[in-house]
C-alpha cells in the first residue's frame, strides 16, 4: 500500500469520531536548542486556551548543534508575534545588530559587494530602482551603490539606527535583523516557552513504534519509559530521529550543486566598533564567516572536503581570524539537501532534521519559523487529510528550493579561477529554475518574483549586480526620464542618504549605553 492509500485508510477512520476527539491534544517536540524552543514558543503562543500539551524532550547526552547566529529581518516579526522585548532579548542573547551581509572575494580576489536590507532607490514611473540603476550605467553615468542603499551606507560607517516610523521619510525603508548567541537563544525561549506552560523533560529517544497504519504511536526512551502525542515534531538535528530513522523518508541530495560539505567554528574575544554586518569572504575551498556579538566574535569556515582537509581548513581559518580562540574549535559534517518530505503522516520536521542549506544567507532560523507559520496555516486534527499534508509539503519545499537557488546563485557566477573548486563551480550543474532567471536577468535586466519565495527580486538584483552580471538592456519604460534628468533624481537620492548616515550614530554606541544602564541599575 503506499504512503498516499495508507495516510488515506487512517483518515477515514478517524473521520468517523466525533469532532472532539479529533482535535490534536498533545504535541511531542523531539530536541530542544534553537528549533526546538522556537517551535514550542510559537505554537505555545498560537494555541493558548485550546487545552493542547506541548512537551519538548531534551537528550541530557547529546549535544546540541546551535542553529544561526546570523539572522535576517522577519525574526524582528518573530518577537513581535511572541510579544517579546526587542530590547531585552538583546540584553540576554548578547545580540547586535545586523543590515546585511558583506561579500568579499567571492566575483574576484580583492572585490566586495553588498547584499544589504532595506530598500534600495525608489521606484520611478513604478519600474523597481533596479532598472534606473541599469539606464545609468547603459548612457554613462557611475552611480555609487551606496548612495542609494542607506544599509549599505551605515554598514560600510559602522553606525546603526532604527527605521523611521514615517513612510515619507528618507530612513522609511531600512529594515535589520540581528546577530546572536544561538545557545542564549535557546535558553531564552526555553524561559519563555516554560512560562507558558510548555513541558520539558529529559530523556533520550531510543526508537519509537508504529500504529498498523505506519504512523507515530509512542517513543520509546533509553530509561524504558514512554511517550505518546497525536503530532510529532522532529527538531533532532542532523539524525533525523523520526522523520529518517523511524519513518524512512528519504533525502535529496543537493552537493553536485553546492559542494561545500564540512564547516569549522570557534569563537575569539568580541573587539570594538563591532560591524553592523554579516562578513562573509570567500576563500580556496569555500567561505568564512565573521559574526559580531556584543562579549565574542563568531568566526567559522565551510568548505569542500574534496578540496580542503580539516586540518588546512582549521589552520586557515586560524591564519586569517589572527586571535586566539575562546573554546576549542567545532567541526561539523553535513550532506546540503532536504528529506522528500517535510511532513510525513503525523511527524514534521524542523530545523536540521529537515535538511540542510549552508548559512551563507543566514536562512536557518528563517526555515524553522517559516515552517512552523507554514503549520500553523495547515494545522491538522487527528484525521491528518492527506490534501493538507501535500498542500504544506509543496509550499515548504518550493520556498526551499527558491532559497537553495539563490544560495547557489553565489557559486555559480563567481569569476573565480584560482582554485579547483571555484573552477568547478563555474561549470558545474545548476537547477533549470536558476537557469532561467539568469537567462532572463541577463538579457532584460528583469527578475520574476513569485509569492512564496523569501528572496526578493530585490535581493536578486544585489547578487546580479555585485557579481558583475550586467543586462543587455535595460526597462523601456524608463526613457520617459531623459539622462539629465535622471542625473538629478540620483544626486537627491545620494544627498538624502548621505545625510541621513552623517546623522546616524555608532553601532557600537548601543551597547555601550546598554551596559552603562545595567550598571547603573546594579550599583547600591
Amino acid at each position: 500500500m503506499s504512503d498516499t492509500q495508507q495516510n488515506s485508510s487512517a483518515s477515514q477512520t478517524a473521520s468517523s469520531s466525533t469532532a472532539g476527539d479529533r482535535r490534536i491534544k498533545s504535541v511531542a517536540i523531539v530536541g530542544g536548542g534553537t528549533a526546538g524552543w522556537l517551535a514550542a514558543s510559537i505554537l505555545a503562543r498560537a494555541l493558548p486556551g485550546t487545552g493542547t500539551v506541548i512537551t519538548v524532550i531534551e537528550s541530557p547526552d547529546i549535544g546540541i548543534v546551535g542553529v544561526g547566529e546570523a539572522t535576517i529581518p522577519p525574526i524582528i516579526d518573530v518577537l513581535r508575534f511572541l510579544s517579546i522585548s526587542e530590547e531585552d532579548f538583546i540584553r540576554h542573547t548578547q545580540a547586535t545588530y545586523k543590515l546585511g551581509i558583506k561579500f568579499t572575494d567571492w566575483k574576484q580576489l580583492g572585490h566586495s559587494y553588498w547584499h544589504p536590507f532595506g530598500t534600495f532607490g525608489a521606484p520611478i514611473n513604478r519600474r523597481p530602482f533596479y532598472h534606473c540603476w541599469h539606464k545609468a550605467q547603459a548612457t554613462g553615468l557611475a552611480p555609487s551603490f551606496n548612495d542609494f542603499s542607506l544599509c549599505a551606507r551605515l554598514g560600510d560607517e559602522g553606525k546603526f539606527r532604527f527605521p523611521d516610523s514615517n513612510p515619507d521619510a528618507p530612513a522609511s525603508g531600512l529594515r535589520y535583523a540581528l546577530h546572536f548567541d544561538a545557545t542564549l537563544v535557546a535558553k531564552y525561549l526555553r524561559s519563555y516557552a516554560e512560562r507558558l506552560g510548555v513541558t520539558r523533560i529529559e530523556r533520550t529517544v531510543i526508537g519509537a513504534t508504529r500504529r498498523a497504519d505506519g504512523f507515530l504511536d509512542e517513543l520509546q526512551f533509553s530509561d524504558h519509559s514512554t511517550l505518546r502525542a497525536d503530532l510529532y515534531i522532529d527538531c533532532s538535528g542532523f539524525r533525523g530521529v523520526l522523520i529518517e530513522q523511524i519513518l524512512a523518508t528519504g533525502y535529496l541530495d543537493w552537493s553536485a550543486m553546492l559542494p561545500c560539505d564540512r564547516a569549522v567554528a570557534f569563537p575569539t574575544e568580541s573587539i570594538a566598533q563591532r560591524p553592523p554586518y554579516t562578513h562573509s569572504r570567500a576563500r580556496s575551498a569555500g567561505w568564512q564567516w565573521r559574526i559580531p556579538l556584543q562579549h565574542r566574535n563568531g568566526n567559522g569556515y565551510v568548505y569542500s572536503s574534496a578540496h580542503c582537509s580539516d586540518e588546512q581548513a582549521h589552520d586557515d581559518l586560524m591564519s586569517t581570524v589572527g586571535e586566539k580562540p575562546l573554546a576549542d574549535p567545532r567541526f561539523l559534517r553535513f550532506v546540503t539537501g532536504r528529506r522528500k518530505l517535510l511532513w510525513n503522516r503525523n511527524c514534521v520536521a524542523l530545523g536540521l532534521a529537515s535538511g540542510f542549506l549552508e548559512p551563507l544567507e543566514s536562512t536557518s532560523i528563517h526555515l524553522v519559523t517559516s515552517g512552523i507559520y507554514h503549520l500553523l496555516d495547515h494545522f491538522p486534527d487527528k484525521s491528518f487529510n492527506q490534501t493538507n499534508i501535500d498542500s504544506y509539503n509543496a509550499e515548504v519545499i518550493f520556498e526551499s528550493e527558491r532559497i537553495r537557488d539563490f544560495i547557489v546563485l553565489h557559486y555559480c557566477l563567481t569569476q573565480r579561477d584560482d582554485a579547483p573548486l571555484w573552477r568547478y563551480c563555474q561549470s558545474m550543474p545548476i537547477p533549470d529554475s536558476l537557469r532561467q532567471r539568469i537567462e532572463l536577468y541577463s538579457r532584460t535586466g528583469r527578475i520574476r518574483w513569485r509569492s512564496g519565495e523569501l528572496f526578493t527580486d530585490l535581493s536578486w538584483f544585489y547578487i546580479f549586480e555585485g557579481l558583475g552580471v550586467r543586462p543587455d538592456g535595460y526597462d523601456p519604460l524608463l526613457d520617459v526620464v531623459t539622462t539629465s534628468q535622471l542625473s538629478e533624481i540620483l544626486a537627491s537620492m545620494a544627498s538624502s542618504t548621505a545625510a541621513v548616515a552623517k546623522a546616524a550614530p555608532a553601532h557600537d554606541s548601543y551597547f555601550a549605553a546598554r551596559t552603562a544602564t545595567s550598571s547603573r541599575a546594579a550599583a547600591p
